[in-house]
């Protein structure tokens, strides 16, 4: 799975004009799943990501994650963080999950943050759809966390 976490003020998703997920401050998770990913690496990576203290403390420090400042998370199913463009000049997506999988992942991903951080401070985006991403971005402070070179794996990954 990749996530691409960035830092914001706010943010929010559109789908066909109508705003369909927000979040205030806190974070705006771009999901990636693998063909070879699964539940338990989910799992993992939810608690990699709001556990990840890529907030500012009382010093303006990066020493505080999510949890600690009681932020918001607004996740969006990403299958073009798997482009590979090292071939031609058209990216190929064959590294990206079949749908089936990736939404049951990205929903789980979503569930496990609904489950910490309480459903009110947790904006989706519609899977598959064509949506339009607006953000405040806070820093800007970006992180991609992948979980091949977190050296995890569906074997590795309880």
């Amino acid at each position: 799975m990749r996530a691409l976490i960035q830092r914001v003020e706010s943010a929010q998703v559109e789908v066909n004009g109508s705003v369909v997920g927000s979040c205030g401050a806190g974070y705006l998770v771009l999901l990636g799943v693998a063909p070879t990913d699964d539940d338990a690496l989910a799992e993992r990576l939810w608690r990699k990501v709001s556990s990840l203290r890529i907030c500012a403390d009382e010093e303006g420090r990066t020493n505080r994650s999510l949890r600690d400042t009681g932020g918001d998370v607004l996740v969006v199913s990403q299958f073009t963080l798997y482009a590979d463009a090292r071939r031609g000049n058209r990216p190929s997506f064959t590294g990206a999950a079949a749908p089936e999988l990736a939404k049951r992942l990205y929903d789980r991903f979503c569930d496990l943050a609904e489950a910490e951080l309480g459903a009110c401070r947790v904006g989706r985006g519609v899977f598959g759809a064509d949506m339009r991403v607006s953000l405040v971005n806070d820093g800007p402070f970006t992180v991609m966390l992948d979980t091949s070179e977190l050296g995890w794996d569906a074997s590795t990954s309880a």
